[in-house]
């Protein structure tokens, strides 16, 4: 089934252990340095070949114009709004909650694809506002604080608002497709904002490399974290599409999530 039409199709894409964990432990992000070498070391020889082919098929069926991760990827999870000092000569107020899209970003010649970063609480300092092919967009929400959009603008970096106490996924997915014309969004986010997809109906497919090992641990982050099923909840159905076995234990599979009832 494809994407509904007024926003973008979903993939999520995340490497995995056999029992689905994503990281080694909570509030442990794998960007940290003996975190992320510990994991990698799990896989076997096949799993960087196996990432490429994933990331040449997503390019060659959907051209992802954006990449989406959460800021439990490059900040703890006890990590806190970070504190500025307000500027007498910027922005306030009001003014402040309009989404901000500076000239030289969606000007920039080469400019193709974003980074697309989900920041409602305002928690990361940024040091990197591009990369290559890739500009940072950073989605808030209306109880971001000012001051932290405030540094955004004086950054010169890109955000969208979307939802009032916490960012409205689905709301912010059609005004990228609305306004930047995004038609395919990567999420390589970590366990929370996958599960928050998951729970808003907002993923299309999944795209998993399950390396041959086991994690445990009561609290281990997962592929898809967050609230339990409501009463009135069901688990999502999936349809196998693909399925790819390496000798040495790697897995690549590839699902589509079904919101129709199964035939019979």
């Amino acid at each position: 089934m494809a994407a509904d039409g007024d926003r973008p199709r979903v993939v999520v894409s995340v490497n995995t252990s056999v029992d689905g964990r994503v990281a080694l432990r909570a509030g442990e992000p794998l960007m940290d340095e003996a975190a992320g070498r510990v994991w990698n070391a799990l896989s076997p020889p096949s799993a960087a070949q196996l990432d490429k082919a994933r990331a040449a098929q997503l390019a060659e069926l959907y051209q992802p114009q954006a990449v989406l991760e959460g800021s439990g990827s490059f900040v703890p999870d006890t990590a806190g709004p970070l504190e500025h000092s307000p500027r007498p000569s910027e922005p306030s107020g009001e003014e402040l909650y309009s989404d901000f899209w500076p000239e030289e970003v969606v000007g920039r010649a080469g400019r193709e694809k974003w980074f697309v970063v989900v920041d409602g609480r305002g928690r990361i300092r940024w040091e990197m506002k591009s990369q290559g092919e890739y500009d940072v967009l950073v989605l808030v929400a209306r109880a971001t604080s000012t001051d932290h959009l405030a540094y955004l603008r004086r950054e010169r970096i890109a955000y969208l608002v979307a939802g009032e106490h916490q960012v409205d996924l689905g709301a912010a997915l059609r005004r990228m497709r609305e306004q930047l014309g995004v038609t395919c969004v990567v999420s390589t986010a970590g366990g929370g904002l996958n599960g928050a997809l998951l729970r808003a109906d907002l993923v299309d497919e999944l795209h998993l490399l399950v390396s041959p090992s086991v994690v445990g641990g009561l609290g281990t982050p997962t592929a898809f974290d967050g609230p339990q099923l409501g009463d009135d909840e069901a688990p999502r159905r999936l349809r196998l599409l693909a399925a790819h076995a390496e000798t040495d234990g790697m897995l690549w599979l590839r699902y589509q999530v079904l919101r129709d009832p199964p035939e019979h």
